[in-house]
């Protein structure tokens, strides 16, 4: 009896000193992603590798972590009829990306056209298992308008009821927008003041002309993701692949930041200098904006 009370006891203690970080809280999170020359993930840098400015200013680093931990992610997927061609190849590039993701990330998808709505069964807010994803994914084919911005609006409200504290979106559609009821500043501004990364694939048809990659970029951008526009169905595949490594080789970086909350958007760098002096790049969101603030 007096063993288990004593393992109990420990157990607590280690959760209460494990290393939390919260978008709620003090710190500005940053989910950061480190390459080199040949745009290979670079992991095991210290926390002395990292330098981050917030409105050209050095901030203190806070927080630390270089973890393959699980996420939180949701599939965003364009079902107007702009996608038609590319549904099969969607399904089997969001499949593959399950299979290359930590076992235990929670996955949600939702669905849009002109109307927005979840691929998982009522009830099931985030899924673990592969064989209800691959239901969820096919559930809805390709037809009518576009309403890319009410749905990444939908998507980030969804992402605040998951467990895991790293939050990621993927988004897979053209760019374009006919029908939402949101805009683009008003999604930019959401995604800003929570530490979600979005990713995005554009799939462009020539035929309906109603893509905009300057969006699916900037999104991605801001947000410290990466934009993707596969050409070849195929290449849909790879480029999910890709986002996989890339969530799971991420470092993740906290600070404290400036005391002002009247600013508005602050601009964010993030450098990193390797201890062996080799040319690295880092990939982060370049915007934050503080809960509360309007833009």
């Amino acid at each position: 009896m007096r063993t288990a009370v004593l393992l109990l006891v420990l157990i607590a203690q280690a959760q209460r000193s494990a290393p939390t970080f919260s978008s709620r809280s003090d710190l500005v999170v940053l989910h950061v992603s480190v390459v080199d020359g040949r745009a290979g993930f670079v992991g095991g840098l210290p926390r002395e590798a990292f330098v981050v400015r917030e409105d050209g200013r050095a901030r203190e680093i806070a927080f630390f972590e270089n973890e393959d931990t699980p996420v939180s992610v949701g599939l965003v997927v364009d079902n107007s009829a702009s996608m038609q061609r590319r549904r099969d190849a969607v399904i089997a590039a969001g499949m593959a990306f399950a299979q290359s993701s930590h076992p235990a990330d929670e996955i949600f998808t939702l669905n849009f056209n002109e109307h927005v709505w979840p691929g998982l069964p009522d009830g099931h807010a985030f899924t673990t298992d592969h064989d209800e994803l691959r239901v969820a994914l096919s559930r809805a084919g390709a037809r009518g308008q576009t309403a890319l911005f009410d749905a990444i609006d939908r998507a980030l409200e969804h992402l605040d009821g998951g467990t895991q504290q790293r939050k990621v979106l993927i988004v897979v559609s053209d760019g374009g927008d006919n029908a939402s009821r949101r805009t683009f500043d008003d999604v930019l501004d959401r995604a800003l003041r929570r530490d979600v990364v979005i990713y995005t694939i554009g799939l462009d048809d020539p035929v309906a002309g109603e893509a905009r990659p300057k969006v699916l970029r900037e999104l991605a951008a801001v947000t410290g993701g990466e934009a993707f526009f596969p050409h070849k169905n195929e290449e849909i595949t790879t480029a999910l692949e890709r986002i996989a490594r890339d969530i799971r080789s991420s470092y993740t970086l906290g600070y404290v930041p400036d005391g002002d909350r009247t600013a508005g958007r602050r601009r964010i760098q993030v450098d990193v200098h390797a201890p062996d002096r080799r040319g690295l790049h880092a990939r982060a969101r370049s915007l934050y904006l503080p809960a509360g603030q309007q833009r």
